[in-house]
């Protein structure tokens, strides 16, 4: 398994500042010098480099193929591979190199490593904090808690490892942990993570939503515990935030909406974003419109937002130059300033939502939903609907006690709010995989909306099988570490 890295990167500049220069350390056995982790500056460098890894790697890339792909969201133009053609429609092997699971253990390792070694700083620097070492060591836990929770809903049971690789001589032959294990362990490092992370870094808005903060940590657990069907603990999660009274949801003015909460960021609704910026650019301008690998899902405007024949005034501000561009077939949440203008490529540092207020409004209906409060629930994803002016042609007007239909009007509505941000596949699954695949029809109606004629028999008799949901190892990965079973659904 590619856990160790031959020389750690550090970043040695905060997050509020647009610096990226970086501190190369020496190698030590092709790893740490052995001369590092003697001052509070030291971990400081190391957090901040977790978080630099987290925009100057492919790891959001990763997320929204991951999240996007195998959705009626996007579409493949012409300048896609055969290896997004395998994933799309379902004819993954392990040769894919989209099954790579590199990204992910890198940035593992970064923080096991903050982990590891930054409490034996505070014996060798009095100056560190006990509350700053404990925030630090907070953060690292809850970004190794995130990259694992992406582990098991892409390859469901994967290898699980919470010690820093120091060496490559260290002994990587590590079998896989069931999902359930994986996400316990999840659980775990978010709830010591919970008690040590800072409320507010009271210095910039931009480390407050850049930086893992208790609010960041609560939207997580409650993202796992919905994962996990345990809708209490979900739905106490979401209250933490709710009741804080520190989010809200910008306005839906058409004339702002898209530019106070994706082109300018870090608004009142923002919880955790990846901070791009002029020296740091996202990778969405070549996703979109240079290489344009995505476009947007034939059936997603009309259906999905759909269209007011009587009243071109009215209109959902999600829709059309909202999160795309109905006349190019573009994806626009990304590129648009406003609902007139677009980013150049130079402009190109619109932040990726991790977490914001309306996931959370829409997490605390799915747990009451859950827990048989059906109309609380309605109430807040009406909530959401009307501050965006969601057409009534697309309300399915449930009642408090019909849950199917709560959980239909929910997932669409969460495609709606979240199109785009690498939710959609994650939602869908969550949802039809509930009470042993009673919903498989979530699954199924989606992918009969963007399968090929010829391909909907071999893809539909392919996702019925549960085992199909997950990704299958990457090759090199089962070479190097032979504790590795290749996943069921992949094996011949």
């Amino acid at each position: 398994m590619n856990l160790y890295i031959s020389i750690v990167l550090i970043a040695i500049c905060s997050l509020s500042s647009s610096c990226t220069k970086w501190l190369d350390l020496k190698p030590q056995d092709g790893l740490v010098e052995q001369d590092f982790w003697q001052t509070k500056e030291h971990v400081r460098s190391a957090v901040n480099g977790i978080y630099i890894s987290l925009v100057s790697s492919n790891l959001v890339s990763s997320l929204f193929m991951h999240g996007e792909m195998r959705t009626n969201m996007v579409e493949l133009t012409a300048f896609t591979t055969q290896m997004h053609e395998e994933y799309r429609f379902a004819n993954l092997m392990s040769t894919n190199t989209f099954t790579n699971w590199g990204d992910f253990y890198r940035i593992i390792n970064y923080c096991n490593n903050v982990i590891d070694n930054a409490p034996g700083v505070k014996e060798v620097d009095p100056t560190l904090l006990q509350a700053d070492l404990d925030a630090y060591i907070g953060e690292a836990l809850t970004i190794r808690a995130w990259m694992y929770f992406y582990l098991a809903r892409i390859w469901g049971d994967v290898p699980l490892k919470l010690n820093y690789t120091q060496s490559d001589d260290d002994n990587l032959m590590i079998a896989k942990s069931s999902q359930e294990e994986v996400l316990a362990a999840v659980v775990a490092d978010l709830i010591r993570a919970e008690g040590m992370v800072k409320e507010t870094f009271a210095t910039t808005i931009a480390a407050d939503k850049g930086k893992v903060t208790k609010y960041t940590v609560n939207a997580l657990l409650a993202d796992v515990y919905l994962w996990q069907d345990d809708y209490s603990k979900a739905l106490d999660a979401c209250e933490m935030i709710v009741k804080s009274g520190k989010f809200e949801l910008v306005s839906g003015d058409p004339s702002t909406w898209l530019n106070v909460l994706f082109a300018v960021g870090n608004s009142s609704e923002g919880i955790f974003e990846l901070q791009y910026d002029r020296q740091q650019l996202n990778p969405f301008h070549n996703l979109f419109i240079q290489n344009r690998i995505y476009a947007v899902g034939g059936t997603v405007y009309e259906s999905l937002y759909m269209i007011d024949e009587s009243d071109p005034d009215n209109f959902d501000v999600r829709g059309d130059r909202g999160s795309l561009d109905a006349s190019t077939g573009q994806i626009y949440k990304y590129q648009g300033i406003n609902r007139q203008q677009r980013k150049t490529l130079e402009e190109s540092y619109t932040h990726w939502m991790v977490y914001r207020y309306a996931d959370v409004l829409l997490m605390k209906a799915e747990a009451l939903n859950g827990l048989n409060e059906g109309q609380e629930a309605i109430d807040l994803i009406y909530e959401v609907r009307e501050r965006a002016n969601a057409l009534d042609l697309n309300d399915l007007t449930p009642t408090e006690d019909d849950q199917a239909t709560i959980t239909t009007f929910l997932v669409a509505e969460r495609a709606r709010e979240f199109a785009y941000e690498g939710k959609r596949w994650f939602d869908v699954l969550r949802h039809a995989r509930r009470n042993n695949y009673a919903r498989i029809d979530l699954i199924t109606n989606m992918v009969m909306e963007y399968a090929p004629a010829d391909r909907q028999q071999s893809m539909l008799g392919k996702y019925r099988d549960p085992n199909s949901h997950y990704l299958p190892i990457y090759f090199t990965e089962l070479q190097m570490n032979k504790a590795l079973v290749q996943n069921p659904f992949y094996n011949n």
